[in-house]
């Protein structure tokens, strides 16, 4: 069976110029304590961003597309698919280029993050959306013979994966997996030949640890990490021991890692006490600008000021998304880069 490695391709890094910005149109009630028109209009207010830069395209059910585009307004162009969620950077395919003007797509199994949310009846819409959307983009289609999420690897384009054990070595995701194997297929579908490992993920997150919370690439050899400096808080060992981990770290390319910290937001715990995963690092990079979450925090201003001084090329735009933390993820969750192919 090839794999994109036999076939030349790899995932180039998120500032790799992009097509199109694909986003997921909030469909499940059951995700979010309040109404669905308040979660909607943060996910406008993403994509209107986004367009600024770049084109944006969402998917929705087809009873709701009426609706998403008179929301959404001209530029953001919406397309019918059946899906039961909307965090398209877990659901989606992971787009991925040979250099030499080919575009493919990897369908990652889906089993809606190691099954791990009571509430979630069903998830095989979800499933089946980076075949479909791969087909009806007639996209070449590599099926990747485990289980992952977009969200749980960040890619530096120059042959380095960015991961977490706490998700990737989860056994409720590839319990016959070892290390090694994971390392291999990693290697195999995404083109690269260094996997970074970090540890545990933030506290309550229910994805179990994907590494947009904790850490991602803004240029080679350049990570921005979210920290924390408060002792007692329940998410310091775990990003302490990260930050350790980073800077011991070197690339494929055999660099140090530069490594800028932003501090997290406070403490806030949703409607059923459990504590929200916010995180500055959930961010999108678009072409000439870096979407940021913020939260209503007095941590906001020092994250924007910090992430346009690392993007001193880019045009940071700020974005409430305290609403949308509710339903479990934010601005790099609900969005999935489609790269240009020929440069």
């Amino acid at each position: 069976m090839n794999t994109p490695l036999l076939d030349h391709f790899y995932m180039p890094a998120e500032w790799h110029p992009h097509t199109c910005c694909w986003i997921g149109w909030p469909c499940r009630a059951e995700s979010w304590p309040f109404d669905l028109s308040r979660v909607r209009a943060r996910y406008v207010a993403v994509a209107q961003a986004i367009a600024q830069f770049e084109p944006v395209k969402m998917v929705a059910l087809a009873d709701q597309v009426e609706e998403a585009l008179q929301l959404c307004g001209k530029g953001i162009e919406v397309m019918s698919l059946p899906i039961d969620d909307t965090w398209l950077r877990d659901t989606g395919p992971t787009f991925i280029i040979d250099g030499q003007g080919g575009l493919a797509g990897i369908d990652w199994q889906f089993n809606a993050w190691g099954e791990n949310l009571e509430s979630l009846a069903d998830y095989q819409q979800d499933a089946m959306l980076a075949k479909r959307l791969l087909a009806h983009l007639q996209i070449r289609r590599y099926a990747a013979p485990f289980i992952l999420e977009g969200g749980a690897i960040h890619v530096d384009g120059q042959g380095t994966v960015l991961t977490s054990e706490e998700c990737l070595l989860n056994p409720n995701r590839n319990p016959n997996l070892n290390r090694l194997d994971i390392e291999d297929l990693l290697c195999k579908y995404l083109g690269i030949h260094k996997v970074i490992w970090l540890g545990e993920g933030l506290q309550d997150d229910e994805t179990a640890g994907h590494i947009d919370n904790l850490a991602n690439f803004i240029r080679p050899g350049v990570v921005v990490a979210l920290t924390c400096h408060d002792k007692s808080d329940s998410n310091y060992a775990a990003l302490q021991d990260n930050l350790h981990r980073l800077r011991c770290a070197t690339d494929a390319q055999g660099r140090k890692l530069e490594i800028i910290e932003i501090e997290q937001p406070a403490h806030r715990d949703d409607h059923n006490g459990r504590r929200l995963a916010q995180s500055y690092i959930n961010f999108y990079i678009a072409n000439g600008g870096v979407i940021m979450p913020t939260f209503d925090d007095p941590a906001d201003n020092a994250a924007i000021a910090s992430l346009t001084k690392a993007f001193s090329d880019r045009q940071v735009v700020p974005v409430n998304t305290l609403d949308i933390i509710y339903g479990g993820g934010s601005i790099h969750c609900i969005t999935q880069q489609q790269p240009v192919a020929n440069t």
